[in-house]
């Protein structure tokens, strides 16, 4: 298997020295530089980076520069997906959201994590595991969502929480690490 291949499937990868991936982050990188140093009037030439960054973008998406991700590819956004400023999604798994989505500013999406054995974490390796946001979900400020996480429908995230586990729908959740507060009408 290529460290790609092992990337895509969740098991141990090397990232750091396969030529492959480095190209893809570049490449990604550099898109992600230009949609960034684009004027915010320019939302045209914003609209076209951004469909060239992500893997999927649906109906009326915008997101706020600065917005960094890894590789792109692995991001789906749904209809009428939002995000503002300070956005990163590293998205060497897929990081996909619902439609209704909107995302507060200096938010993260992390689908990366290191082995907590120092062996294999000092040879540089890593894992990633997928993403997942449903529908009508409003994500506060400074939120990060960690690798494997999935959120249900209808779900508010308070406010600088970090989701380390899967958030049911129809909730309101917060807090570190987040934890279900109440039900939503």
């Amino acid at each position: 298997m290529t460290e790609k291949e092992k990337m895509l499937v969740g098991v141990l990868y090397d990232a750091n020295q396969d030529e492959e991936l480095e190209a893809e982050r570049m490449r990604c990188k550099d898109l992600c530089f230009d949609f960034n140093n684009t004027r915010p009037s320019q939302t045209g030439r914003q609209a076209e980076l951004l469909r060239q960054i992500v893997g999927t973008l649906g109906e009326d998406c915008r997101v706020t520069a600065p917005f960094w991700c890894d590789y792109g590819y692995n991001i789906h956004l749904g209809d009428r997906f939002y995000a503002n400023h300070n956005c990163v999604m590293l998205d060497a798994a897929p990081i996909t959201f619902g439609s209704d989505v909107y995302v507060g500013p200096d938010c993260g999406f992390y689908t990366s994590g290191h082995p907590l054995e120092k062996e294999l974490r000092n040879a540089g390796l890593e894992y990633a595991h997928p993403i997942t946001v449903g529908n009508d979900v409003w994500i506060g400020g400074g939120v990060r969502i960690m690798p494997g996480v999935t959120v249900g429908n209808n779900v508010v995230i308070g406010s600088g929480s970090i989701v380390t586990k899967d958030v049911p729908s129809g909730v309101v959740a917060a807090g570190n690490p987040c934890r279900v507060l109440r039900a939503l009408a």
